[in-house]
């Protein structure tokens, strides 16, 4: 970030600015994520509604990293020559298009804008369709890990199927049943472990002919 030697007036000119600004309303709907945001437009209305009366203004530009990611920066300027020029904020756009390109661009300069000038814009839902990630918590995969309960059930079933098959193969150690079972170091998921046990178990009744009761 760079800045002028000075910023004491754009800090109180920035003070009266965040007293008067009108946050937008999120009126531009996002169908493919079913939700709403405020565009560009009117971030940039609201923006200089209560700006310019403080003389506060900006101008923003396009710019390319080494890596050929799209970035926009952001300068802030007071009339009375004062200024602050924010560091550019970078992002790979979903296609190597044109229009991919201006879609991203646009996204970019209200995230900027909105970010300096505190106007609550959007849950950045717009932003991961223009880089093509989907950052909403409910699309998020979590893995769910098998429990300590099911760990320790499973330790015991495996334990159990080593000493029954000890009396058909006496060289048999416990790790040889873990990997048959493909459990290997018990880092499983709550499905791998169960499907684990029902193999055991069900291994477990071939052998004794169905009197298993473990």
């Amino acid at each position: 970030m760079k800045k002028s030697e000075s910023v004491i007036e754009i800090n109180k000119a920035m003070v009266a600015f965040r007293k008067e600004v009108k946050q937008p309303i999120k009126d531009k709907s996002n169908p493919f994520f079913k939700s709403k945001y405020v565009p560009l437009e009117n971030v940039v209305e609201a923006i200089d509604e209560a700006a310019t009366p403080h003389g506060l203004s900006y101008t923003q530009w396009a710019l390319n990293d080494n890596s050929g990611r799209i970035g926009v920066a952001t300068m802030l300027m007071h009339e009375s020559g004062e200024y602050i020029e924010y560091d550019p904020v970078f992002m790979n756009a979903e296609k190597n298009t044109p229009q991919g390109a201006g879609s991203l661009i646009s996204y970019l300069k209200r995230y900027s804008l909105s970010a300096i000038f505190g106007i609550t814009s959007d849950q950045d839902d717009d932003g991961n369709a223009a880089s093509g990630k989907n950052n909403s918590p409910k699309q998020q995969n979590r893995t769910q890990w098998a429990s300590s309960e099911t760990i320790g059930t499973l330790k015991k079933e495996v334990i159990a199927f080593t000493n029954l098959i000890k009396g058909t193969d006496k060289e048999a150690p416990q790790n040889v049943v873990e990997q048959k079972f493909n459990i290997n170091d018990y880092k499983l998921t709550e499905k791998q472990a169960a499907d684990a046990l029902n193999k055991i178990r069900n291994n477990a009744k071939t052998i004794t002919g169905g009197n298993n009761n473990a």
